[in-house]
């Protein structure tokens, strides 16, 4: 297969990542919560897939559409309840109060990690002073990203506090990208974005953005089986993506480095 064609890429000013799933691998201890946390809300049937439910209903988005997302998937429409319901089954805010208690939980048990081929890419765009942010529905991004030892790549970063400050909607609205290429004084067509989630490449593609990169993680972990990074059109993780947006789909960002020789 021959190498991914990608110079767009490097003739952005600015590239704005997500965080979950592209920087960082927090998107498979999101998905182990979800699962978590929707187990025991009654009639829930089939029960949620921790790999296609995630990318389809809850990926990329705030925890209360996440949840409402999928429970009206399901054909269940529980009542919205309020901020101060504690973790159960009996609203669509207890649901989410559940999942974020799962999701502390299990990240302090499992850790997180940068992925490689991703740290790669923010070093050359360092090394190239191409602006970098990151974007996260989630109020732990800035703590996962400092886990993980990339914040000081990043000139910026958008999260669920900002959202929740700024009254910013959640995606598929491409509000969280254009307010990183704000804060990063770019315009939208001056800058890509990069997604794992169908969701966040729609955004992209809403926002305007120059180029919408998605990222396949169907194949594994940092240290799983998506290592040789080509462009997986043919899988159907990397199809819906395309089919949402995204110029291109590859399963390593560390790929587009190689492919271009840009980097330090």
């Amino acid at each position: 297969m021959g190498t991914v064609p990608v110079p767009e890429l490097w003739a952005c000013r600015a590239v704005v990542f997500d965080t979950d799933g592209v920087i960082t691998d927090s998107a498979r201890v999101h998905a182990a919560a979800w699962a978590e946390a929707f187990a025991p809300v009654p009639g829930l049937d089939p029960p949620f897939d921790a790999e296609e439910d995630y990318r389809r209903y809850v990926d990329g988005r705030s925890r209360l559409d996440g949840a409402a997302s999928f429970l009206a998937a399901r054909g269940l429409h529980l009542p919205p309840g309020g901020p101060a319901d504690a973790p159960g089954t009996g609203t669509v805010q207890a649901v989410a109060a559940r999942k974020e208690r799962a999701f502390l939980r299990l990240l302090a048990e499992r850790g997180v990690e940068a992925w490689p081929g991703t740290v790669r890419l923010l070093l050359a765009l360092h090394g190239a002073r191409v602006r970098c942010a990151a974007v996260s529905a989630s109020r732990h991004a800035r703590d996962l990203l400092a886990r993980a030892g990339v914040r000081s790549l990043l000139q910026t970063v958008v999260d669920g506090n900002d959202v929740a400050r700024l009254g910013l909607p959640g995606k598929p609205d491409p509000a969280l990208f254009l307010e990183a290429a704000r804060r990063l004084g770019v315009e939208a067509g001056n800058a890509a974005v990069v997604e794992d989630a169908r969701a966040g490449v729609e955004a992209g593609r809403r926002g305007g953005f120059a180029l919408v990169v998605g990222v396949d993680r169907s194949g594994g972990g940092p240290s799983g089986g998506a290592g040789s990074g080509r462009s997986t059109a043919d899988s159907p993780a990397a199809e819906a993506l395309h089919a949402h947006g995204a110029d291109l789909v590859v399963t390593d960002l560390g790929r587009l480095v190689a492919d271009t020789g840009e980097g330090p």
